[in-house]
């Protein structure tokens, strides 16, 4: 991939969220059976199994550095899906994943530097607001669940700083070895909450599914795209996941959108289209993580 070229890892990207939000609305539907605990493991654990087997991240080696970014971005990784999954409990797909949003909103606000940054901003930041549930909302929002929301927003920022030090000068392999580490961290709240549960062959098919859709394929995107996007770019960028998660919530869950929600929708791919048409233009490439 050319440094200069910043078409293909915007695509990466929108791809990687398009599957994230496929597979968070899946994941709902393991939580009768074995808790958010346990669909966080399934999730991380069956995608770490995938990425490993597929991306052999044994043949490569890593510095000092690169194993300490890399440990930074499982650990990242994997409380951000305990949190993020233990809101879906409390409050619908779409806000949760509105909430979340202000962890990559944090990072992109702190890189930005000239005037017309901040429109992209602001005009993301109004978008999040009318997908917040000031009027109406497809299910009861509880306050655990939208501090749990926001907690999840603070690691997803961990991610995006973390992930792009780990992978610059690396590649799919990285998105391996993050997503092991994530799984060890979910592992032990997933049998506390679902025990042998966890197990059953009944449950692989859906549970893959899940993996697939919301980790193994969307991270291994994000490791490739990485590299090669300005993490406030990339923060931007990220503003479409609320519009993606509210869409998959009405086609995949039913849940109803109102006109607000709609707009909202409409102001934040704006906003992540503008960023990418301004942006990306004149942020040099990250600087290469020494080994």
């Amino acid at each position: 991939m050319r440094p200069n070229s910043i078409l293909l890892p915007v695509l990466l990207v929108t791809l990687g969220m398009v599957f994230t939000q496929t597979g968070a609305s899946f994941a709902k539907m393991l939580f009768p059976l074995v808790g958010a605990g346990g669909a966080t493991a399934l999730r991380l654990t069956l995608a770490a199994l995938v990425l490993i087997a597929v991306f052999r991240p044994w043949r490569y080696r890593l510095g000092p550095k690169q194993w300490r970014a890399v440990l930074l971005y499982g650990g990242a990784m994997g409380a951000m899906n305990l949190f993020f999954y233990a809101a879906l409990e409390h409050i619908p797909l779409g806000i949760a994943v509105a909430l979340e949003f202000t962890g990559p909103l944090a990072v992109a606000l702190f890189g930005a530097r000239k005037l017309v940054d901040f429109l992209w901003i602001v005009l993301a930041v109004s978008g999040f607001a009318l997908l917040l549930p000031w009027t109406q909302t497809s299910g009861d929002i509880a306050p655990i669940g939208m501090v749990l929301a926001l907690c999840a927003g603070a690691c997803w920022a961990g991610y995006i700083v973390f992930g792009q030090r780990a992978g610059t000068g690396g590649g799919a392999h990285i998105a391996a070895l993050g997503v092991g580490t994530a799984a060890l961290i979910a592992v032990p709240f997933g049998v506390a909450t679902a025990g042998a549960s966890l197990i059953d062959p009944a449950l692989l098919p859906l549970g893959l599914a899940v993996a697939l859709l919301s980790s193994a394929i969307p991270y291994a995107l994000d490791m490739v795209a990485l590299p090669h996007i300005p993490s406030r770019l990339f923060g931007i960028l990220m503003s479409g996941q609320p519009a993606f998660a509210a869409l998959s919530g009405l086609v995949i869950l039913g849940e109803v959108l109102s006109w607000g929600q709609l707009a909202g929708m409409a102001a934040i791919i704006a906003a992540s289209i503008g960023a990418t048409l301004t942006i990306a233009r004149r942020v040099p490439p990250p600087e290469v993580l020494e080994s």
